[in-house]
């Protein structure tokens, strides 16, 4: 058994969904580990990990249009306004989806669907430097 830990910085522009799978995939390849599982942890409180469709962009802007309407950007919402209209929001965004991914890994490659691809989910509107954990465990 081996094992390998690294950490993926991710620039974003603005709220959104940003694909990460051919990143992640290069450094799964550069272990050279043939079977195991990759952890994917962001080290944030304002940004997500998710595993969604890669074919049709409208199911990623669907998304991010139903997280607008459900997590309003109103301040007379929240008690934690100091950072802006995108903070509070955000925190309750990354509350309700993932902060932890586990894929695994067979024959060197992760073991995506046909579809599916890895993304950042950036909450906030402003441009951030997002730290990505990634921990690979097996032979």
């Amino acid at each position: 058994m081996r094992q390998f830990f690294a950490e993926l910085e991710i620039e974003t522009s603005g709220s959104g969904l940003h694909d990460i799978t051919g990143d992640l995939a290069r450094w799964v390849s550069d272990q050279q580990m043939s079977d195991g599982l990759l952890t994917a942890f962001i080290r944030h409180t304002s940004a997500s990990l998710t595993v969604q469709e890669n074919a049709d962009p409208d199911v990623l802007r669907d998304l991010g249009d139903f997280l607008s309407r459900i997590v309003p950007r109103d301040t007379s919402l929240y008690r934690h306004t100091t950072e802006g209209p995108d903070d509070m929001p955000a925190h309750i965004r990354s509350a309700l989806t993932l902060t932890q991914l586990s894929i695994p890994v067979h024959g060197g490659r992760l073991l995506l669907g046909t579809w599916q691809a890895i993304y950042l989910f950036e909450h906030r509107d402003g441009d951030f430097s997002r730290s990505v954990a990634l921990h690979l465990l097996g032979d």
